[in-house]
């Protein structure tokens, strides 16, 4: 069974880079069929999916926060890791990390970690 936790700043600087590591245990983020996902919620609203990197190492990003987004990962670790550049208070929220399957079903969550964007 695989548990995510995330890990990063909870306080950043507007125009800053917000920098999110997940890190896993109890299953390869390399290990087929399986995607790894960072998706956020801010206060008082719904959830806003932002992208994925696959088993493979590829990636996508919505394409709403694309240009800002980048995620990667480190295998070494068993980590990925979410950066939002030129952040602003509307990146406020709670952060979360999953993993999804083919079928598109998420089943293991982190616990999300709350990023405020505040000078």
């Amino acid at each position: 069974q695989a548990q995510l936790q995330e890990s990063g700043p909870g306080l950043v600087n507007p125009s800053q880079t917000l920098s999110l590591t997940c890190s896993v245990s109890g299953g390869s983020i390399t290990t087929n069929g399986y995607y790894w996902s960072w998706i956020r919620q801010p206060p008082g609203k719904g959830l806003e999916w932002i992208g994925r990197i696959r088993y493979s190492g590829d990636t996508y990003v919505s394409p709403s926060l694309k240009s800002r987004t980048s995620i990667s990962r480190d295998t070494s670790k068993n980590q990925f890791t979410l950066q939002l550049t030129s952040v602003t208070p509307e990146d406020t929220a709670v952060y979360y990390c999953f993993r999804y399957n083919e079928l598109r079903y998420a089943d293991y969550w982190g616990q999300g970690t709350q990023v405020t964007v505040s000078s």
